[in-house]
């Protein structure tokens, strides 16, 4: 899963250290979720969504190959 956590954190200036504290998650935490290494919980999400004020959608970008409903390929 792509994101955009690293853009939002440094629009509103923040260090990687300082953002870990608010959410209350490791630095380590939001090195790995910046780099695309660890996808968050679905309750992380929500948390850095809700602190930065916009959808889950808007930071964290999924992106499934769908096949067709009836395609058993």
């Amino acid at each position: 899963m792509k994101n955009r956590l690293r853009e939002f954190r440094e629009k509103y200036g923040l260090t990687q250290e300082e953002l870990a504290r608010i959410l209350g998650v490791t630095r380590q935490t939001i090195i790995a979720i910046e780099k695309g290494k660890y996808d968050p919980s679905l309750r992380l999400a929500f948390k850095i969504a809700r602190f930065f004020g916009v959808r889950i959608e808007d930071i964290f970008i999924y992106e499934e190959e769908l096949t067709p409903r009836g395609d058993n390929r």
